[in-house]
């Protein structure tokens, strides 16, 4: 096809073995559309045997299609033609669905928001909704590890395109051994050489959320529209903010279905084993069977009785079981508060995670807002010591390599980490929601980081990741305790005689760049310039530091 402004795309179309009229099926992609996302998916093939006409486009400046690649910059516009042209295919109804998951899930968001009217359902997967918050940054931090393994990936194809051979190599090279050292380590010079239009240096240029995000984000393009949606996401996946922020967006303002499922997935592959947890055979991606369901009672007027389902099925990891719900469950949060004998980074025994209902508790002073913490240290409070020489590493949950759920006991004994650990549960534990941490910290420098993990300690002595969040403080923040961290969304149950486990530390390298200490932004920080930094935890009655766990209750099914 040709856009309006006279640039060639390719797409590879597969066709139903049989005669008549059929809905057409589109993913635009920047990989090469012989890939058709199966690293997810089933191939196209399957798709057309269902009855659907299956279009795999590249978009402008990938695999064959002309033009020049601007991340993201084109699919707006491009998005509408290629609808548009869709629609028009021989043997086509005129009805459009989109599939595709990451940068497929993207453009199926920029393309509704341009309203073709041939664009009845989509299905995005993995996406990030706010571009800032949802994909480039967390809590503030830049997320150094999938930014640059995805710039240098993207900066390597263009090379091949380019039939650059030096240039591929260099960059294969490195994306194998990311280039994690340089003097300046978020800004790394082999990209600047070789890959000087990368999208990457402007996303490392803009660490607020200023207008350049506001510009490019899908959020600010789609408050009007209205459409049946079927959400995919993962438990494990960087993006899953995106799609729970889009879920919900789209859950609160219009009136078409929206539809979320949720499995115990990384970004990939979305089967049943993750990290060191294989969660069983229901656990294998039911994906493909449900879109189907949801495309032939948005595309053909099938009754598949999809509609009728609860709207939100989430696996609960645990029981290794879908639970389904009428809406998101945001209710009913439990607070643990934190208490300390000054050893949590010592003695697993000396850092206790502690319900709200206990009698060590009822006491303890609910302040609020309190904009300082004395600079004196007692029994109610922590000192941990992050050094740059050493930071602490990544390793599990959604941020980290390997993904998923990963046993942490060996960087839980680091001193430089503390551990909060709840008594043995006295009965099973379910999780299902928004996880949030608030803690009252003080650090000894302008800007400190902070990493918050949530596990389950089992009695032979394992402790596997459930969920984390990260949070960069900066000089100029809002300096008002406590600071409050996202963790990434869960839904588990904590076995009865296990423990749960608050976790610490002042990176989470290289997930995100070690944070220098002098307020320089990752842009700027130099390698040299990194700075030892001891951060103060404080969690006495006066500073009351807790995580609120969404407790799951059977009236919520």
């Amino acid at each position: 096809m040709v856009t309006r402004d006279g640039v060639r795309l390719d797409a590879d179309i597969y066709r139903p073995d049989s005669a008549g009229e059929f809905p057409i099926l589109l993913m635009r992609q920047p990989y090469g559309k012989a890939i058709a996302s199966t690293v997810v998916y089933a191939h196209p093939t399957w798709y057309a045997a269902q009855g659907y006409i299956v279009v795999i486009q590249d978009v402008r400046g990938r695999g064959t299609s002309e033009g020049k690649f601007d991340l993201f910059a084109h699919e707006v516009e491009d998005g509408f033609d290629s609808v548009n042209w869709a629609a028009t295919l021989p043997g086509s109804t005129g009805d459009v669905g989109m599939y595709g998951f990451s940068y497929q899930g993207m453009t199926q968001l920029y393309a509704a928001a341009s309203y073709p009217s041939a664009l009845k359902t989509i299905c995005p997967a993995m996406i990030g909704y706010d571009l800032y918050g949802d994909w480039a940054y967390e809590g503030g931090a830049f997320c150094l590890q999938a930014n640059l393994g995805w710039g240098i990936q993207l900066a390597t194809e263009t090379a091949r395109l380019r039939s650059d051979q030096q240039a591929y190599q260099l960059l294969y090279a490195a994306s194998r051994n990311l280039p994690l050292y340089d003097p300046i380590p978020a800004r790394p010079q082999i990209l600047q050489d070789l890959a000087p239009d990368s999208f990457y240096h402007d996303w490392l240029d803009h660490p607020h959320p200023d207008e350049y995000w506001q510009k490019l984000s899908p959020k600010g393009m789609m408050q009007d529209v209205d459409m049946p949606m079927l959400h995919i996401g993962g438990w494990f996946d960087p993006f899953l903010r995106g799609t729970l922020h889009l879920y919900k967006d789209m859950a609160s303002h219009g009136s078409s279905p929206q539809h979320l499922i949720i499995g115990p997935w990384a970004h990939l592959p979305w089967g049943r084993k993750v990290g060191a947890v294989d969660y069983g055979p229901q656990a294998n991606s039911p994906v493909d069977a449900l879109q189907v369901r949801w495309f032939d009672q948005f595309l053909k007027g099938i009754d598949t009785n999809v509609v009728e389902q609860p709207p939100v099925c989430l696996f609960e990891m645990g029981t290794n079981r879908w639970r389904y719900f009428d809406r998101w469950p945001d209710g009913n949060q439990k607070s643990y508060y934190l208490v300390t004998s000054g050893l949590a980074s010592v003695r697993e025994d000396s850092g206790k995670l502690v319900p709200e209902e206990s009698q060590e508790m009822q006491q303890r002073s609910q302040t609020e807002g309190v904009s300082q913490i004395q600079h004196t240290c007692d029994l109610s409070c922590d000192l941990l010591v992050h050094d740059p020489w050493r930071p602490v590493p990544a390793m599990g949950g959604h941020a980290g390599m390997p993904v998923g759920s990963c046993d942490r006991t060996a960087i839980d004994c680091r001193t430089d980490v503390l551990t909060y650990t709840s008594e043995p549960l006295a009965e099973d534990l379910h999780l299902v929601g928004d996880v949030v941490f608030e803690v009252f910290c003080t650090a000894d420098t302008p800007s400190f980081d902070i990493c918050a993990v949530l596990s389950e300690v089992h009695p032979d002595g394992r402790v596997t990741h459930v969920t984390q969040g990260y949070r960069r403080v900066n000089p100029g923040d809002n300096t008002t305790n406590p600071w409050r961290i996202r963790l990434q969304a869960t839904c588990v149950r904590i076995a009865k005689g296990n423990q749960l486990r608050l976790s610490l530390s002042g990176a989470c390298f290289p997930a995100y760049p070690v944070n220098s200490g002098t307020g320089a932004f990752p842009s700027e920080s130099r390698l040299m310039d990194a700075q030892i930094i001891t951060l103060k935890v404080s969690c006495g009655e006066d500073y009351p530091t807790r995580v609120l766990l969404p407790i799951f209750r059977s009236d919520q099914q």
